[in-house]
């Protein structure tokens, strides 16, 4: 693994911190006071991707923003990226910060990660929102239609080429982040240049190669084989989904009904993948609704 390590972006009263868990080193962001709430990032972000959101809940949450295994400022091991892993990861990280329970926000493979932690530690997870991502159930007359949407995840999964084209390719990250919002100037050059330069770093690139190669491997036959199917969540959930997400569109986004006990989906006209870059306000506001729900 590297020695460098790049300097940390700068966010107004944010606390920085490592924790270890399973073996290795988390780095964790935090800002504000109270009940906990844990946020976990896509790709190819990292904790610096909610720092439109923490200014807007900090003033009545303890945020806990959290590089996941191989992004940010964590380690990155060479194995440990599959969907099972990463929530024993969160959940390691809980017991490691003395957390009983906490809320959760999750975008993109976070949002994956924390369906799959409510599922399995419906204990510890009192409420989940889920921002740009599939629950586990859906259905495939209607997935299978925009499987070609994926298209860019076929190259990133690929051993070798895919950390290739993070490493040398930066052009290919800037294209994935400006597809995936409507309005581009959302992104300010700082924090395009910052998550197309950690993608660069090796050891990030190996693990943005390796994150797509688990989901592929796994939890790709898990969904056709219908594996999920016998699994409930109970965790009271909300996604809010863009109108004009590339990746996913809405349409995708039903059939949960008969396998959630409270899970809802809303949909957010004239956005994209990242809602928490183009309406963090309307995420923070759907996220204080949700938490002072009963759960």
């Amino acid at each position: 693994m590297e020695n460098h390590t790049p300097p940390m972006p700068e966010l107004k009263a944010v606390r920085h911190g490592y924790v270890e868990v399973r073996g290795m080193r988390l780095h964790v962001a935090e800002a504000g006071e109270g009940e906990p709430v844990i946020l976990l990032h896509g790709f190819p972000q990292h904790w610096y991707g909610w720092r439109r959101l923490v200014p807007l809940l900090s003033g009545e949450y303890r945020l806990i923003c959290v590089d996941q295994r191989g992004f940010g400022w964590s380690d990155a091991p060479a194995k440990g990226y599959d969907t099972d892993s990463r929530v024993a990861d969160v959940l390691a990280l809980m017991d490691g910060l003395g957390l009983d329970k906490a809320r959760l926000i999750g975008h993109d493979w976070g949002a994956w990660t924390g369906f799959h932690l409510c599922l399995r530690a419906p204990e510890r997870i009192t409420h989940f929102l889920a921002l740009n991502m599939l629950h586990p159930w859906p259905q495939h007359r209607r997935l299978m239609p925009q499987s070609w949407r994926f298209w860019y995840t076929a190259l990133l999964e690929q051993p070798l080429l895919g950390r290739w084209l993070l490493r040398h390719k930066p052009g290919f990250t800037r294209y994935l982040m400006r597809k995936g919002v409507v309005e581009k100037a959302v992104w300010t050059p700082a924090a395009m240049n910052e998550f197309v330069r950690s993608s660069q770093e090796p050891d990030r690139a190996r693990a943005g190669e390796a994150l797509h190669r688990a989901f592929a491997l796994r939890d790709i036959a898990k969904l056709v084989l219908g594996r999920y199917k016998k699994l409930r969540l109970t965790t009271p959930t909300v996604i809010l989904a863009g109108e004009r997400d590339f990746m996913l569109p809405p349409g995708v986004l039903s059939g949960a009904d008969s396998h959630a006990d409270d899970l809802s989906v809303e949909v957010v006209a004239g956005c994209g993948h990242y809602l928490h870059e183009e309406r963090p306000d309307l995420v923070a506001k759907t996220a204080r609704e949700l938490f002072s729900r009963g759960g």
